[in-house]
């Protein structure tokens, strides 16, 4: 079910990401899941067929769209692809080149988002450490200038796409504590010093390679800087935001992707001589995943639409947190209402909810916990 927002360019958007991940992603999603990694060439070819560029200025080569194209085309890919894991490594670049478009240089721009979107590279985005989730403006990564050149010390984990990407954009210290002295670089894979410490094991998200980053004395140039020194802190703000809609698009689809195998198996399985849909019990539960899924998609689509007002809108980032929150609970009770109308199979590692339901699982967590997003909203409504 498309988004109210939606219109024939979006369902053009939603065609293409859907021949995309039918022939790219689907025949090989579950065994790219049990290998814990998809094809690096998967990226070059995403960009030859336009999917990396979806939501991009066609100013750095992208192929235009906004938010709301990214979320059409995110969902298409995840119901056809059927891999959460491919979907999120793929779109990695979404979280680490939005502040080199919209802070950094022409250069800067010409170095680092055109060959992500053109040319198959890979980007990620580095903020969280390993001594603190959530709280950015505490992050200890340093970064001490010296001439044209910033000496980066620290660590960062919980990295998606880190073991493979080309650079990372990375959140460092530059100033004095608090929010005021953070700033961002982008490191270069390759730079002495800059090592991927561990490829970190998960419980779900499996095809999404996700490491712990170690920077020793790395020497970045200055030139790699995005915006100001110690102004980076708006910045990752306005980051959040936007990545929190498009994780609680992501919930959306993957709660559809389980509720649709959840009314293909009730239609098939028998159980007393009848399917398992001529049980009232089965008719309402399913009632009341599919009713769940229409209001967090609901919610989900009138943020998208406030945040591309012009201006965009002072609660969006407020409502972004209510949307993630929403679409997570709902992603969960889907995820594992649809387990439990599969019985015995439900917890088979060969079917497709059961993957579902461990993917689900980081979405409360990912992009900022459900208690930061509470914070978020508080702070919004004034109390």
């Amino acid at each position: 079910m498309p988004y109210l927002f939606e219109t024939e360019e979006h369902a053009a958007v939603r065609a293409a990401a859907r021949r995309f991940a039918q022939t790219h992603i689907a025949p090989h999603g579950a065994e790219w899941e049990e290998a814990e990694e998809f094809p690096i060439e998967l990226y070059r070819i995403a960009c030859e067929a336009g999917v990396v560029g979806t939501g991009y200025p066609e100013s750095v080569g992208g192929q235009g769209g906004d938010l709301g194209h990214v979320l059409a085309a995110s969902e298409e890919m995840l119901l056809a692809g059927r891999s959460v894991g491919t979907l999120v490594g793929l779109g990695s670049h979404g979280i680490a080149l939005p502040p080199i478009i919209r802070f950094g240089t022409p250069e800067q721009q010409a170095r680092f988002v055109r060959p992500c979107i053109e040319d198959g590279k890979i980007s990620a985005l580095a903020i969280t450490e390993p001594g603190g989730g959530s709280d950015v403006a505490s992050l200890a990564t340093k970064a001490v200038r010296d001439g044209d050149h910033y000496v980066v010390t620290g660590a960062k984990t919980f990295i998606t796409s880190g073991t493979r990407a080309h650079f990372v954009t990375t959140a460092v210290r530059t100033g004095g504590p608090g929010h005021g002295g953070v700033s961002l670089l982008v490191i270069e894979a390759g730079t002495p010093g800059f090592t991927v410490s561990k490829k970190l094991k998960k419980t779900g998200w499996w095809a999404s390679d996700t490491a712990e980053l170690h920077f020793d004395g790395c020497r970045v140039p200055v030139a790699n800087r995005i915006g100001p020194e110690n102004g980076a802190f708006p910045m990752i703000m306005m980051n959040f935001a936007s990545e929190r809609l498009v994780l609680a698009g992501q919930c959306v689809a993957i709660a559809e992707l389980a509720y649709r195998e959840s009314v293909a198996y009730a239609r098939e399985r028998h159980a007393f001589g009848k399917p398992l849909t001529g049980f009232q019990v089965t008719r309402h539960k399913l009632a009341d995943m599919a009713t769940r899924i229409a209001a967090a998609r609901a919610l989900t689509g009138e943020c998208v639409q406030r945040v591309l007002r012009p201006g965009g809108d002072l609660q969006a980032a407020g409502l972004a947190a209510m949307a993630k929150n929403t679409a997570t609970d709902m992603c969960s009770y889907v995820c594992d209402q649809a387990v439990q109308l599969h019985g015995g199979y439900g917890y088979m590692r060969e079917t497709l909810v059961e993957r579902l339901y461990r993917d689900a699982r980081l979405y409360p967590i990912g992009g900022g916990t459900r208690e930061i997003m509470n914070e978020v909203i508080a702070k919004t409504e004034g109390y």
